[in-house]
C-alpha cells in the first residue's frame, strides 16, 4: 500500500466520505483569466495562477461585500505554497450532512440551511482533521501539515475538483457525483509528496437549474456569484440593522432566517445522495421548525444556550433577529396583515 493510500484509509476511518489528493504545481506570474471559463484544471497553467487571476478579477467587481478579509493577500489566498513553506501536496476531504428530515415549512416558521441544522461542522471536521494530521505523522515522522475548515486562506473548493472530489458547479458550490451538492470540506496541506488523483470533470453541461432557482438573482453567470445579492451572505456575513438591507431584497429573503438552500435543492446530482451516518449533523427541533414568534423574543442568555456549537452562532443575536423581523415583514404581506 502507498502512503497516499494509507493516507486516504485513515481519513475514511475518521468519517470523511470523499477524500482525494491534489499535487501544488509550481506557479508562474498570474495572466488574465476570465471568471466565466471555469477550466480551473487546465493541463498548461498551474491551478494557482488561474485561481489569482479569477479571485483578483472577482474582488475588483466588488462581489466580496462586507468581507474586507476576501481582499487581503491574494497571491497567498491563491498559492498553498505561501501559506506552508514547502508545501508539495493537498490532501482535500469531505463529509456528506444530507439527512432526510423535512423541514416544517407551515406559515409563521424560518427556513434554516441544512448545514446548520445540526451541530458546527467547523468544529467537528477540526478535531477529526487534527487527528488525521497525527495519523499522517505517524505514517511520515518528520513531515509538516496545516489543516483548515473555513478558517484559512485557501479556495478549498477549486482543490477539491483538482484532488477528484467533484466539480464546481454553476453556482460556485461543489457538487459530487456520489453526494451531490451536500458536501462539507476540509484540506490539509502537507510537505509530502503525494501520488494525486484525477481531477474531476465539470458535468453541468447545459443545466441552469441553479441560476434560475436562485430568489435574489446572485449568480450573475455561470460559475460567478455576486455576494452582495447572495441571501446565504445577507443573513450571516452582513452585519447591521435592518436598514442595511434594501426592501427589495429583504422581500426575497422571504421567511429565510440562516443560509439558502435554493441553488443546491434543485440540483439534479441531489437525486442520489444518500443520508449521512454522522450523527453530528442530525437536526434539532428548533432548526427543523424554527418558530419566527419565539425567535423574535429570544434573550441573549437563550440565544447563547439554544444555538451553542451551533453555526447559528455566527449570525449573532442581533443579525438572526434582523432576519427573523424581515421575514415576519414577508408573512405579513402574504397574509394580507393577519401574521401575529
Amino acid at each position: 500500500m502507498s502512503l497516499a493510500e494509507a493516507i486516504k484509509r485513515e481519513a475514511q476511518a475518521l468519517g470523511f466520505d470523499a477524500v482525494g489528493i491534489s499535487r501544488i504545481a509550481e506557479s508562474h506570474q498570474p495572466s488574465a483569466v476570465s471568471l466565466q471559463q471555469n477550466s480551473p484544471l487546465d493541463p498548461v497553467t498551474p491551478l494557482s495562477q488561474l485561481l489569482f487571476s479569477r479571485l483578483s478579477e472577482w474582488l475588483q467587481r466588488g462581489y466580496y461585500g462586507t468581507m474586507a478579509w476576501m481582499t487581503r493577500d491574494p497571491s497567498r489566498r491563491s498559492d498553498p505554497r505561501l501559506v506552508l513553506p514547502g508545501c508539495k501536496s493537498m490532501l482535500s476531504v469531505g463529509m456528506n450532512y444530507y439527512t432526510d428530515n423535512r423541514a416544517d415549512e407551515r406559515p409563521g416558521m424560518g427556513r434554516i440551511a441544512r448545514y446548520a441544522w445540526g451541530q458546527d461542522y467547523h468544529e467537528v471536521m477540526s478535531q477529526r482533521l487534527a487527528q488525521l494530521e497525527a495519523k499522517i505523522a505517524a505514517l511520515a515522522p518528520g513531515v509538516t501539515t496545516r489543516s483548515y475548515v473555513d478558517t484559512g486562506p485557501i479556495m478549498e473548493k477549486a482543490w477539491a475538483q483538482q484532488a477528484g472530489l467533484g466539480w464546481i458547479g454553476k453556482h460556485s458550490n461543489l457538487v459530487s457525483a456520489e453526494s451531490g451538492s451536500w458536501l462539507l470540506l476540509g484540506e490539509i496541506l502537507t510537505t509530502l509528496d503525494l501520488e494525486p488523483d484525477e481531477p474531476a470533470t465539470d458535468l453541468c453541461g447545459s443545466c441552469t437549474l441553479c441560476i434560475q432557482a436562485c430568489p435574489t438573482g446572485a449568480i450573475v453567470a455561470p460559475y460567478v456569484v455576486d455576494a452582495r445579492l447572495c441571501i446565504s451572505y445577507l443573513t450571516i456575513e452582513l452585519r447591521g440593522d435592518r436598514e442595511v438591507i434594501s426592501d427589495e431584497l429583504a422581500a426575497q429573503m422571504d421567511n429565510r432566517i440562516f443560509g439558502c438552500d435554493d441553488c443546491l435543492d434543485v440540483c439534479p446530482f441531489n437525486l442520489r445522495s444518500d443520508a449521512t451516518s454522522e450523527p453530528a449533523f442530525a437536526p434539532t427541533p428548533v432548526t427543523l421548525a424554527p418558530s419566527l414568534q419565539a425567535l423574535a423574543q429570544i434573550s441573549e442568555e437563550s440565544f447563547a444556550a439554544t444555538f451553542k456549537g451551533s453555526p447559528i452562532k455566527r449570525a449573532k443575536r442581533s443579525g438572526l433577529l434582523r432576519n427573523v423581523e424581515i421575514a415576519q415583514e414577508n408573512l405579513t404581506r402574504q397574509t394580507g396583515g393577519r401574521a401575529s
